[in-house]
């Protein structure tokens, strides 16, 4: 291309077009300031401690690679399929949302309402006919707004529109994902719910403890037993009231038989103790502990919040794609849906070494698959990609595996020394 030709064909996203005009694009009437795809949390949930628990397992559960598989007979995993579906779970589930991002969505929004569907807006056939199967081309997380016997009405982000509308697609063809936990966070008297019960009249309290009030008691120099010194005592409130507002530094006069009496002393109550007992309860039921929300677990409790909190997240997506993204035919063919963890996340350095000279030297895993995990780039040599011990000689390469004694003559060789 000569320096003409770059200069005619090159393009700025700024230059090349008028700076001070800003024109809605054609065919669009509807624009917002705010992401309208992603979903909201509810207010309860929201001003709560739950928000950053629900953030914090959406994240360690969207971090596992949700595939479309061909397994053997033995349910192995043998190879991913070149499919759409693997292409929005691996790469981009629609316009605005990566696989992963998509992933982490679905599952706040699970927690949040109890129950998600995952909606394929882009097929290559209608979902609803019975026919046979059709090819997924994208892929939205919407909420179930009314259930019938075979069909959900969903609302569900129209990206053509930037618009949530409500839309009726068949059971059999969305994957409608219930929450593994929800008899402990969505449940009207679970152990959530009264979390933030109580938590709410801990924060009223806050506030009226900080609304600015003196909390003052004064003592008038006379008796209030009848309605007019009643109206008395009141009037004299107001005025002391009237000489701290009007007054720039908030000073007040009272006369020299008046008392003042001021209450420092806090409402005393077991609230913050009962908010205290739920939440360590609910951080039981749900796997959880506080080190691993502030990211200093150790192995063990990782190991047990992976297990126990992580992995039915995770089947429980899974499982329902299976049944509902997945042909009997697909299925019989070896293909399914499955989830990789990544083993070595939890491994500190020092042990790295000593775990790949294990997989290596079983044959588990070879020196360029140990290498991709620690980050490396694969090596060339021979062998890198061979499952081999390496520590043994190779049986064709002409040496043998024991070294063959010498034939000596032993005769003169003293007794004491063959001993």
């Amino acid at each position: 291309m000569t320096i003409r030709e770059r200069f005619s064909k090159a393009w700025n996203a700024f230059r090349n077009r008028d700076p001070t005009d800003f024109p809605v694009p054609k065919g669009y009437q509807y624009a917002t300031y705010y992401r309208p795809d992603t979903h909201k949390l509810h207010l309860g949930n929201e001003k709560s401690l739950m928000a950053s628990i629900l953030n914090r397992i959406a994240v360690d559960a969207s971090s596992a690679d949700i595939r479309h598989v061909r397994v053997n007979d033995n349910d192995q995993f043998e190879e991913e399929m070149a499919s759409s579906l693997n292409d929005c779970l691996k790469y981009s589930a629609n316009i605005d949302q990566s696989g992963r991002d998509f992933m982490r969505d679905a599952i706040i929004s699970m927690f949040d309402e109890g129950v998600v569907c995952l909606v394929p807006v882009d097929t290559d056939k209608n979902p609803n006919d019975k026919d046979g199967a059709f090819d997924i081309l994208s892929l939205r997380t919407g909420r179930i707004i009314q259930w019938f016997p075979t069909q959900v009405q969903v609302n569900v982000y129209n990206e053509q529109t930037c618009q949530r509308q409500d839309i009726l697609i068949d059971k059999s063809a969305c994957a409608i994902v219930e929450n593994p936990f929800y008899t402990i966070m969505n449940e009207p008297n679970s152990i959530l719910r009264r979390l933030i019960r109580k938590m709410a009249l801990l924060d009223s309290i806050d506030e009226l403890a900080g609304s600015g009030k003196l909390d003052l008691i004064i003592q008038l120099p006379y008796t209030i037993k009848n309605r007019l010194k009643e109206n008395e005592a009141a009037d004299r409130i107001k005025g002391i009231k009237k000489q701290l507002k009007d007054d720039t530094y908030g000073i007040a006069y009272i006369d020299g038989s008046e008392k003042v009496i001021q209450l420092n002393r806090s409402v005393d109550n077991n609230l913050l103790k009962q908010v205290e007992y739920l939440t360590s309860m609910l951080y039981n039921q749900l796997g959880l502990t506080e080190k691993v929300l502030d990211g200093t677990a150790d192995e063990q409790a990782m190991l047990n919040y992976r297990n126990r909190t992580i992995e039915p997240v995770l089947n429980a997506i899974v499982e329902e794609m299976r049944r509902k993204f997945l042909t009997k035919t697909a299925r019989t063919q070896g293909q399914t849906i499955m989830y990789f963890i990544a083993p070595f996340k939890l491994v500190p350095v020092n042990q790295l070494a000593d775990i790949a000279d294990k997989f290596t030297r079983n044959e588990i895993m070879s020196s360029n698959e140990m290498r991709a995990i620690i980050g490396l780039k694969p090596s060339d040599q021979p062998g890198a990609d061979e499952l081999r011990n390496k520590n043994l000689n190779r049986e064709d390469s002409g040496s043998p595996l024991v070294e063959e004694t010498t034939d000596v003559s032993l005769e003169n060789v003293p007794l004491s020394q063959l001993k």
